[in-house]
């Protein structure tokens, strides 16, 4: 008989959201305390032990929550045997210090958390040294903490614990020098997508981007539309690394489909930076999904927070964008029916259900449509040496006529934005 694999040890957690009553901000305590403790959930070896939302009338500066209060929760963490503490919201090193060593416990904020939940999705090498750029700069203005782990031999940042991880000091200066390091890896990577992105612009092929909160479903409909199985599951952050599929419309014309990483309300400004040169291609794109979970309560609000982030990635306005009010099939039938109205009204919103593809057909030739760029005649004279040029012309089908002068090859084409902007970077 074989040994037994011991089983992996889990680690007991308990989320707090502080409701900041000052905060005009603020979100809605109790959906912003259900989404923390979903994203508590899609962290490994964790388990949810409770979860409350804490009133914070006035902010305590070292510690955050009043005196009466941090007594009460340390001898509730005590009673239930509590290991780490998730707190919903930013704490500065002094109170995340100060809350450690007072509870006794290790403790998250919202950015760590995030942080650790990327570091354990990471797949492709981008993405793995993406997150921990992020990690390291986070950690950098957090050096007064009791529990600073930068190296471990587990997957994740080594915020929670577990076995064969390795307390590190660090100072400023080498977490400096790693940064730095692994930017000039990242550089590579970046130089390597741009390559990739303009022997793609030399392919008449569109790019539409998905893009969308945490969790609306755009995995899922990526796989739908593809025929793809790239992982999707009802979690916050099923899928990080970004997947690009061609995928043939309706209509005959090929797209380029690209699958992004979901936002989330308070993305960390660590994490928007790092991820920058992966959302490129969002601001590349030729027209924008936004995928919404149109059955979630607060839906508008995400959607707002989907428009600020890519706001500060700088994404153009004039880039088309459809709205995809997904998982219509979760509603019911008087609130699915004011839906499907509302979206007929709407030229630029598709109600859709990406498990059972209703509304799919329709939002395809929507695409298509969004894509079909106004065609211009122009008259061109290439000299008979650029053949490669003039080849080009041709296998596209976009040569209208042409005579041969002593100046080189007299041709008259007809073609859109993009297809002289492919022929002018030849």
């Amino acid at each position: 008989m074989g040994e037994e694999i011991p089983e992996k040890s889990v680690t007991p957690v308990w989320v707090l959201h502080p409701d900041l009553r000052n905060d005009r901000f603020r979100r809605d305590p109790e959906f912003a305390l259900q989404e923390a403790v979903s994203l508590a959930e899609a962290m490994p070896e964790t388990d949810v032990v409770g979860a409350t939302i804490v009133p914070v009338p006035k902010i305590r500066a070292g510690w955050l929550f009043g005196k009466g209060k941090t007594e009460e929760l340390k001898q509730q963490f005590l009673e239930t045997h509590v290991d780490l503490v998730i707190i919903d919201g930013t704490l500065t090193p002094v109170q995340q210090r100060n809350l450690e060593e007072e509870w006794n416990v290790k403790i998250l904020d919202r950015t760590g958390l995030i942080l650790e939940i990327f570091s354990d999705r990471a797949r492709t090498r981008e993405g793995v040294l993406q997150v921990e750029v992020a990690a390291l700069s986070y950690q950098r203005t957090r050096l007064v903490r009791a529990w600073t782990h930068l190296e471990r031999q587990r997957g994740g940042l080594g915020f929670v614990g577990g076995p064969g991880e390795t307390q590190v000091e660090a100072d400023r200066r080498a977490l400096d020098e790693r940064i730095q390091n692994l930017k000039r890896q990242l550089e590579k990577v970046v130089r390597t997508r741009a390559l990739h992105r303009q022997s793609r612009a030399r392919v008449p092929f569109p790019v539409v981007a998905l893009v969308g909160y945490t969790n609306a479903g755009k995995s899922t409909l990526f796989n739908r539309l593809t025929g793809a199985n790239v992982f999707a599951k009802d979690m916050l952050f099923a899928t990080l690394d970004p997947t690009m599929r061609s995928v043939e419309l309706p209509s005959g014309r090929t797209i380029i489909l690209s699958d992004t990483v979901g936002f989330i309300s308070e993305l960390p400004t660590q994490l928007v930076a790092s991820f920058r040169a992966t959302l490129e291609e969002v601001l590349e794109a030729d027209l924008i999904l936004h995928v919404r979970d149109i059955s979630h309560p607060l839906t508008d609000q995400q959607s707002r927070d989907v428009t600020t982030i890519m706001t500060d990635l700088g994404v153009s306005k004039e880039t088309p964008l459809i709205e995809v009010w997904n998982k219509v099939d979760l509603l019911d039938a008087q609130e699915q029916e004011g839906i499907l109205a509302k979206s007929e009204r709407e030229e630029a919103i598709f109600a859709t259900s990406s498990i059972t593809g209703q509304g799919i057909e329709a939002l395809l030739d929507a695409v298509s449509e969004a894509l079909t760029d106004p065609k211009t005649y122009r008259d061109l004279v290439l000299p008979y040496s650029d053949g490669k040029k003039r080849a080009w012309l041709f296998s596209e089908g976009l040569v209208e006529a042409e005579t041969q002068g002593e100046d080189g090859f007299h041709l008259k084409v007809h073609w859109t934005a993009r297809q002289e902007k492919n022929f002018r970077d030849m």
